[in-house]
């Protein structure tokens, strides 16, 4: 009897071959953050923001270089500090002497993808900043409306550990961000390879045969490759049941919004299309679930007090569900 063979009805092989080219080279020099590289390409691939929770050091902020590098993207970083203004992040507009008009200055914002390093050290003034242009991509000034051009991509990082000088983020800012990826620091076969690197580069990894080669239009394609991946009327149902169940558990005192239950759906649609399938497997909503939710649900107080962490209540709530057939 001859074995079945799968065959896709989506054409994904360019797209697959192009995330593996990414993927390969950026590994070459970000060592042991696979999981860190995979889940901001399908954030890119989404259209998604993402926030990078991790201590210095682990290459949040060279993975976000690099990723500009690669899709030959106009990459532009902001600092945030506790006396950044709204108007330092999203631009101004300044009289002009010679035509006696006031223009539009654009600010850092304004790029393809965008670092935003140390996210909660800045005010809620100036962290409100981003709220229309991280959901809307587009600035509204002195009445004027000003669009982003695409892929556009907000890689904003923050410190777990300091406490002192930093703002807590909204939850209305938090939803925005597609993902939260929780960067641990590298195996010890990995640190080994980290320092060969280094010691053979003399420090110019960074820049070492890396060269921009993949075009935004790549990017763009690949995006409405990853809308058009099948995905089952009864896994819908199952990812919709997963999040209503945030809404409904006593652990829980903020529950996920129905943009949580989009960005599992897109992200499982992207996560299918990377490993080469144009349908979505309810392994791929399981995993995706974790890096949506974990920085949207609010734990109640007593269970907090208890040490419950919030990917424990995620996998109780899938555990939960029956899977469909």
């Amino acid at each position: 009897m001859d074995s079945l063979e799968f065959k896709n009805r989506i054409d994904l092989g360019t797209l697959t071959n192009l995330v593996e080219k990414i993927k390969t080279e950026i590994s070459k020099v970000v060592i042991g953050q696979d999981q860190m590289l995979e889940q901001i390409l399908i954030a890119i691939l989404t259209s998604g923001h993402v926030l990078i929770e991790g201590v210095p050091g682990v290459a949040k902020t060279l993975t976000a270089k690099l990723f500009s590098k690669a899709i030959d993207a106009k990459f532009s970083r902001i600092q945030f500090t506790p006396d950044l203004m709204p108007s330092d992040v999203i631009g101004t507009s300044i009289f002009n002497m010679s035509t006696s008009a006031f223009e539009f200055k654009k600010g850092p914002i304004f790029g393809d993808i965008i670092l935003i390093d140390e996210i909660n050290r800045a005010p809620a003034k100036t962290q409100a900043a981003l709220f229309e242009v991280m959901e809307e991509r587009q600035i509204t000034v002195d009445g004027n409306t000003y669009l982003m051009e695409e892929p556009f991509v907000v890689l904003a990082t923050q410190n777990p550990i300091e406490q002192e000088g930093t703002y807590s983020l909204p939850e209305a800012q938090l939803d925005r961000f597609i993902f939260k990826i929780n960067v641990d620091y590298p195996s010890f076969d990995s640190e080994i390879q980290i320092l060969e690197n280094h010691n053979t580069l003399k420090n110019n990894f960074e820049n070492k045969n890396f060269n921009s080669f993949i075009s935004k239009n790549e990017i763009l394609e690949a995006r409405k490759l990853v809308q058009s991946i099948h995905i089952d009327k009864d896994l819908i149902k199952y990812l919709a049941q997963i999040v209503a169940k945030t809404r409904n558990n006593n652990s829980i005192y903020l529950g996920g919004s129905p943009r949580a239950s989009i960005n599992i759906m897109n992200t499982a649609k992207a996560y299918a299309a990377i490993n080469g399938r144009d349908f979505v497997l309810p392994d791929d909503i399981k995993l995706m679930t974790y890096p949506v939710l974990r920085h949207r649900l609010i734990l109640t107080p007593e269970k907090e007090m208890e040490g419950i962490s919030v990917e424990k209540v995620i996998k109780q709530i899938i555990d939960s569900i029956k899977v469909p057939r």
